[in-house]
């Protein structure tokens, strides 16, 4: 989380004593010119002592400012002399810490010096109301940076409902809420902050994204989790974006699912379709794990494609023996043979097999034809099918059946991967993107 710096305060804040025109008594000429000097009326004592002291303040004279500050908490009666102790305390507290770190950056500083100011300020009947969500957003900050987070969220709260807004104050609250345990309603509050932006003509940064699913992930909120990379890919769907977001979901040492190795190829396809199979490792292992269940179509168009693409290297051994067998198999193989014995078998297995070996051709009407009668003879994994099915139509450019073919998955993770492809399909790829 970004926590305001020992200086922030100053830069960020400049709306306390700092920036009124307080003029000295003897400098007003009348009554005309005294109240233009300033919108707040001060009593005559507080009033030279107040000059004097920002004079002090302004001149880094700490000396000199603090027993004349010292002096109008003392002696202020009206709501306005309180109001301008309180500011010119925060102001000379405040400077006081910018010239400790300049000094000595390393150096430890206590901000907790700010709040007290900062607390009078808040309450001060007459604090301007452009600048009250200032106060409160600070004392936000130093509530965060104290640990003290539900407190921190209180103040961010109330600085939000009186106006106050910077450009990452959506994240800066949702992190405090998370880091109070309120996870949800961080990553709601987050959500409906990017929505706001999105309607308002603003495209939220990945930063957003990125942060909503690492956390959701940390806390082993798989739904959530997967809510929000679909977010991400359909907000950013570039190459880069989909390969993390995959690898993310299934192959990283805390994803939140563990595909096996069927699911593993349907994922492997998704990186196909959307082009984020970026590396030579990736490439053989879809391959090679293609090859082994039994799909030596697929796993010749994957690792050629590899291989054209420059990701494979001609010299890789992996590749030429996974190659080999895959030739072989296709040379013993009949599709038209398997046709007609999955056409005359009782179940749907040998249907669903032929399909298979229809889409890792790249024949997809052939595959959607037979996937649908596997489904209609059963005896088949029907989520498996059906999510094999979604492909096959989603690469032959029906959205619509394919979308259909991905919701009627149910199971997970099956359900999960079938909904990141509806994702996929959504962003607007082209008909037939992965033919082989």
């Amino acid at each position: 989380m970004k926590t305001l710096s020992k200086l922030a305060l100053a830069a960020v804040l400049a709306t306390g004593a700092s920036s009124l025109a307080l003029v000295a008594p003897v400098q007003a000429k009348d009554k005309k010119e005294e109240a233009q000097g300033s919108s707040f009326k001060l009593s005559k004592p507080v009033q030279a002592a107040a000059f004097n002291a920002q004079t002090a303040i302004k001149a880094h004279d700490f000396a000199t400012a603090e027993p004349l500050v010292a002096q109008i908490e003392t002696i202020g009666t009206t709501d306005d002399d309180k109001y301008i102790a309180a500011a010119l305390r925060y102001d000379l507290e405040n400077n006081k810490l910018a010239a400790q770190q300049q000094a000595n950056p390393n150096a430890p500083i206590d901000q907790t010096v700010l709040a007290k100011p900062l607390d009078a300020l808040i309450a001060a009947k007459n604090t301007p109301a452009a600048d009250r969500g200032k106060y409160l957003f600070a004392r936000g900050k130093l509530a965060a940076n104290s640990g003290q987070y539900p407190v921190a969220v209180q103040y961010y709260t109330q600085a939000k409902q009186a106006g106050y807004s910077s450009p990452d104050f959506a994240l800066e609250l949702a992190q405090l809420k998370v880091r109070g345990g309120d996870i949800q309603g961080g990553l709601t509050d987050l959500d409906a902050a990017m929505t706001a932006q999105q309607q308002g003509g603003t495209k939220p940064p990945e930063e957003y994204y990125r942060y909503a699913i690492a956390t959701a992930n940390k806390a082993n909120q798989a739904p959530i989790t997967l809510a929000w990379m679909k977010k991400y890919v359909a907000a950013y769907p570039t190459q880069k974006v989909w390969r993390d977001v995959i690898l993310q979901y299934a192959f990283a040492q805390n994803s939140p699912i563990k595909p096996d190795k069927l699911q593993t190829v349907d994922l492997f396809r998704l990186m196909r379709a959307s082009g984020s199979l970026s590396d030579q490792a990736i490439y053989e292992e879809y391959g090679y794990t293609v090859n082994n269940l039994g799909n030596p179509y697929e796993a010749q168009a994957v690792l050629k494609e590899g291989r054209a693409s420059g990701k494979i290297p001609a010299t890789s051994k992996l590749t030429t023996d996974t190659l080999g067998q895959a030739v072989v198999a296709i040379r013993n193989d009949s599709l038209p043979k398997s046709e007609a014995q999955a056409k005359a078998a009782k179940d749907g297995k040998i249907s669903a097999q032929t399909a298979d070996a229809y889409l890792g051709q790249g024949n997809y009407a052939k595959a959607v034809e037979l996937y649908r009668a596997a489904l209609s003879k059963g005896g088949v994994n029907a989520d498996e099918v059906n999510t094999h099915l979604g492909i096959a139509l989603a690469y032959s450019g029906d959205k619509a059946g394919a979308t259909t073919a991905f919701n009627a998955v149910t199971s997970q993770p099956r359900a999960g991967i079938a909904s990141l492809w509806t994702t996929w399909l959504q962003s607007g790829p082209t008909a037939g993107a992965a033919a082989a």
